[in-house]
């Protein structure tokens, strides 16, 4: 008896695990089921806009992508979606530090820095950064899929997004590429 038990095939635990993977892929593909687990379901028909490297120094520090509502041309007025994917790891306080900076080089200087101690951890290669406005004033944020805060002050989205897409951006290269210009 005990022999047939070890020998039984164990074709029923082959299926379990097939039917849990198939109801993991199936909740992620149906509609927001993706999208949720990234926080692009904040943004109305969140489509790829453009995609870009930044490169400090010929070295490559991130890889951006901009989605806009249906691919849209990019607009301040609209809503959109940043994404920032690591090529290096980056600590916490060099990531709050250098946002600062970068927003008072451009003159987009906002008392933030509170904010920014909840919404940023530090960042490891392969590590994602999702950025997605809401209105003017809010911007939430959400790390490899999880989201980490909401940002809240007047102008907001401008002020932290112009880092990236404004005229005044380290890289007008990389601010073109991202817009798809």
């Amino acid at each position: 008896m005990r022999l047939m038990h070890k020998t039984q095939p164990s074709w029923p635990r082959q299926a379990s695990d097939f039917y849990r993977a198939t109801l993991l892929s199936l909740a992620l593909l149906m509609p927001g089921g993706l999208l949720a687990a990234t926080g692009l379901n904040e943004l109305d028909d969140p489509q790829l806009r453009g995609t870009a490297t930044y490169r400090y120094l010929g070295l490559p520090l991130y890889n951006g992508r901009l989605f806009t509502p249906g691919g849209a041309a990019f607009d301040w007025n609209k809503d959109f979606a940043l994404e920032l994917q690591y090529r290096r790891n980056v600590s916490k306080k060099v990531l709050i530090n250098s946002t600062l900076d970068e927003m008072d080089r451009i003159g987009r200087s906002a008392p933030v820095r509170d904010q920014l101690e909840v919404c940023f951890k530090a960042v490891k290669k392969g590590d994602r950064y999702l950025a997605v406005s809401d209105g003017p004033n809010e911007v939430s944020f959400w790390l490899n899929g999880a989201k980490t805060c909401t940002m809240r002050h007047p102008g907001i989205k401008r002020s932290f997004m112009s880092v990236f897409l404004g005229e005044k951006s380290r890289s007008a290269a990389f601010t073109q590429k991202l817009k798809g210009q």
